[in-house]
């Protein structure tokens, strides 16, 4: 799938996807004349072809008449039934209080993780699961350190990590190509806690997935690391000491 970087690019090329969406939204096709058909079709054609990004994107009713919510990777957006106005924001329900968008971010944010594929992550296992947690990571960053140096901690809480790559500094970094090496190793665990102790590894290259984490880092507006992301798609930023993430996460899966 293609990914569409940052907040600023994604609303530029959505900025130009009106028509697909009002497409999408307005009478059915089966409506339309043989001409009108034959339009649409031309159109959707170019309009994917310029926006590869729109290609899974997802359309259905908002909670509020006359409104489409329309997700994106893990955005959720608004547009208006005509297609012309594009909305980004929370919808709130102020009779309820409730927050009707926050969770289908989420669920789209764990539909987007889930989608990387676990053979695509480094993982380390506990000897019992009670928590996964997937970690957007950069290897010499200090408190992505401090955490990989508890990795013993967080596992015997039984809490699984799941690693994907985010060199901060970008794809040309040191950092960038630490990770590669670290995927490319034979033991990609061991790998990584070397780098990760500031241990010199053979720098070997090979096909590896870090541009593709990075790209899905940014997609999700991550801006530093550690990043932490729940399996409800909560999204918790810097460094979390294992016994306070093990009491938040418990407290999330028992409700209190």
């Amino acid at each position: 799938m293609h990914l569409i970087k940052t907040p600023m690019k994604r609303m530029a090329l959505l900025g130009i996807a009106p028509l697909l969406l009002s497409i999408m939204l307005g009478q059915p096709v089966a409506a339309a004349s043989v001409a009108d058909e034959d339009k649409i079709a031309h159109a959707t054609k170019n309009l994917k072809r310029m926006i590869p990004g729109l290609d899974d994107a997802s359309v259905s009713p908002a909670p509020i008449a006359g409104l489409y919510e329309v997700i994106v990777g893990s955005d959720v957006l608004y547009v208006t039934q005509d297609g012309r106005y594009l909305i980004q924001g929370n919808i709130i329900d102020l009779e309820t209080r409730e927050n009707l968008t926050a969770p289908r971010a989420a669920q789209a944010t764990t539909e987007v993780i889930e989608g990387i594929g676990e053979e695509n992550m480094v993982i380390y296992e506990p000897k019992k699961t009670k928590h996964t947690v997937t970690i957007f990571t950069d290897i010499d960053c200090g408190y992505c350190r401090k955490l990989h140096a508890q990795m013993d901690e967080y596992l015997a809480l039984g809490i699984r990590i799941r690693y994907l790559f985010f060199p901060r500094a970008g794809m040309q970094s040191e950092s960038a190509r630490k990770s590669e090496a670290v995927w490319c190793a034979d033991d990609r665990n061991e790998a990584m806690t070397l780098a990760k102790n500031g241990q010199k590894i053979e720098m070997r290259r090979c096909e590896n997935p870090v541009s593709s984490h990075y790209s899905l880092g940014e997609q999700m507006g991550i801006r530093g690391t550690p990043a932490l992301v729940l399996e409800d798609g909560e999204k918790l930023p810097g460094y979390v000491p294992p016994d306070r993430l093990s009491r938040y996460l418990t407290q999330k899966s028992t409700g209190q």
